[in-house]
C-alpha cells in the first residue's frame, strides 16, 4: 500500500508542478491510461508467443505467475491471522 501512497505523491507533486509552469500534461488522463494498458499487454505477447511456438500449454497458473504481477503489479498481501481469529469467510484458520 505504501508503494501506491508514494506513486500518488509523486503523480500529485509532477501535476502541482506542470500547474505552476502553465503545461498542459502530455495526454488527456483516459488516453494516457489506456496506452499504459496497452504497453502492459503489448509487453506479454512475446513470452506468450515464444511458449506458443514451443509446443507448450498456456494454462491459468503460467499466465498468473508469469504475465499477471507484471500487468497489475505486486498485490499487497494480507497479513496473517493470529491463532483462533476467524477470516472473512467465518471458519477458523488453522
Amino acid at each position: 500500500m505504501k508503494l501506491y501512497v508514494m506513486a500518488l505523491g509523486a503523480g500529485l507533486l509532477v501535476g502541482v508542478i506542470y500547474s505552476l509552469l502553465n503545461v498542459r500534461s502530455p495526454a488527456p488522463p483516459v488516453v494516457a491510461l489506456i496506452g499504459l494498458l496497452g504497453i502492459l499487454a503489448g509487453e506479454q505477447i512475446v513470452p506468450i508467443a515464444k511458449r506458443v511456438i514451443a509446443g507448450e500449454r498456456l494454462s491459468l497458473g503460467w499466465l498468473r505467475s508469469e504475465c499477471g504481477e507484471h500487468v497489475f503489479g505486486a498485490l499487497p498481501a494480507r497479513p496473517a491471522a493470529k491463532d483462533g481469529e476467524r477470516d472473512t469467510s467465518g471458519s477458523a484458520r488453522s
